[in-house]
């Protein structure tokens, strides 16, 4: 299906896709972490083949020297079968050919690990622009509450979060989200995030999970 916008340089958008036929894409921690790895390295203008570092502890590839990048990764969110990226066009095409070197590369992976053929994701990825200050936040917290579904589906479609502390635990100690490095974690994977001044107008960035639920739950779009 053709987009009905074209990506403009210096906005922000949602960008997501979940599995063709809602198959898992995600499979093991091992998969997860393939795809952080890409995040990280596929930002870039050069040709990448992760083929070439092996034997790198997880470590290393997220203090590779990549060169220029083709996106500001804001945010990020993996799911058993779908993925969540808030990302800023910040050059004419970029968004466009990171996703293409991104879910190439994890495609072509996920089929020679699994040995099959086929597309992996459900046709182009889909995207949604961020237009105001107060989107962007929302976007945040429902990016990064979307662990909350894997533990509790109900709270999520009554979009009711009854426990927090639970939650609260989860979210924190959730390994393939951006949340953790919102809160200040120490992590190798925190070098995926590059974004510059994107959130200096939102208060701070670093929102409890109590406060990322108030905003998730109060917000009418």
């Amino acid at each position: 299906m053709e987009r009905k916008f074209s990506f403009s340089s210096g906005e922000t958008y949602h960008i997501y896709n979940r599995g063709v036929n809602k198959q898992l894409v995600f499979l093991t921690d091992h998969d997860r972490f393939r795809f952080l790895i890409l995040l990280y390295l596929t930002n870039n203008k050069k040709e990448v083949h992760i083929s070439n570092y092996r034997g790198f502890s997880l470590q290393d590839y997220f203090v590779l020297e990549k060169g220029e990048p083709l996106v500001e990764i804001v945010a990020y969110c993996l799911m058993p079968n779908h993925f969540h990226l808030i990302l800023k066009e910040i050059e004419d095409g970029g968004i466009s050919k990171f996703m293409l070197k991104l879910l190439t590369g994890y495609g072509m992976y996920f089929n020679k690990k699994n040995d099959r053929t086929g597309p992996v994701f459900d046709g182009c990825f889909k995207a949604k622009h961020v237009a105001e200050d107060s989107s962007l936040e929302y976007l945040l917290a429902y990016v990064h509450l979307n662990p909350v579904k894997i533990k509790d589906e109900e709270s999520w479609s009554e979009k009711k979060i009854t426990n927090l502390s639970k939650a609260k635990d989860f979210l924190e100690s959730y390994r393939f989200s951006s949340y953790p490095a919102f809160l200040g974690q120490n992590r190798p994977e925190n070098n995926i995030l590059n974004y510059s001044s994107l959130l200096d107008d939102l208060a701070d960035g670093q929102k409890d999970t109590k406060e990322l639920i108030k905003i998730w739950a109060e917000f009418e779009e």
